[in-house]
């Protein structure tokens, strides 16, 4: 996402996407219901409404991708619902996480907005990898890059054109918003990724046994 692209490309042109009737499995931070991260990507997408290629993230899914499970054809029902107890165990000592929204982050397939301090969801994620592990025996890997950066999509690509008249209408930065991150989402995504046919099969809160051993 580093330096900036000189070329936006066409997301989904080479990308193996699951076919109609098939999903995948995903931990996601939604973020669609809070109001300040609403108000951040409203604000970027105001400012891109005027250029063609791209393709708006719904202000209701807004979220940040925190672990690709697998597809369900290798992950069960069973399976999706040790993962759900286990990251319970997993998160119930994580306290919600203070981040803030303000950054854009440029890929050449996406338009996105920083979730920092970078490392703030780092336990987050570890908890959604080990809750995978025990319940499935295998480890993933998630389809970015080795060093997970934490963000929200505002936009994706769906055509090859210049990136810098894009990038000098949204800038790097937009008006700053603060967010706590209290919880996390185990979502079923059903068919292409920009058809956003999402069951969220369950919705765990950080930090619920935090206070369990206290006075």
């Amino acid at each position: 996402m580093s330096p900036l692209p000189t070329h936006m490309r066409d997301r989904w042109q080479d990308r193996a996407e699951p076919a109609p009737g098939q999903s995948t499995v995903y931990w996601h931070v939604l973020l669609g219901d809070d109001s300040q991260v609403r108000a951040a990507a409203a604000w970027a997408q105001e400012q891109l409404a005027g250029i063609s290629g791209l393709h708006l993230t719904p202000l209701r899914w807004l979220h940040a991708t925190t672990l690709v499970a697998g597809p369900t054809e290798e992950i069960s029902e069973a399976h999706r619902e040790a993962m759900v107890a286990e990251v319970r165990r997993e998160l119930a000592h994580v306290s919600p996480v203070p981040v803030t929204l303000e950054r854009v982050l440029w890929h050449p397939e996406a338009i996105m907005l920083g979730v920092e301090p970078q490392r703030a969801l780092d336990p987050v994620q570890e908890a959604a990898r080990r809750a995978t592990r025990v319940a499935t025996g295998r480890d993933q890997v998630n389809e970015a890059q080795p060093v997970w950066t934490p963000h929200v999509t505002i936009a994706y690509s769906t055509t090859g054109q210049p990136a810098e008249p894009i990038i000098a209408v949204l800038g790097r930065r937009v008006p700053r918003h603060e967010v706590t991150v209290d919880a996390l989402s185990l979502v079923v995504q059903w068919g292409p990724e920009r058809e956003w046919s999402w069951e969220v099969v369950a919705t765990v809160k950080l930090g619920m046994g935090v206070n369990a051993s206290g006075p």
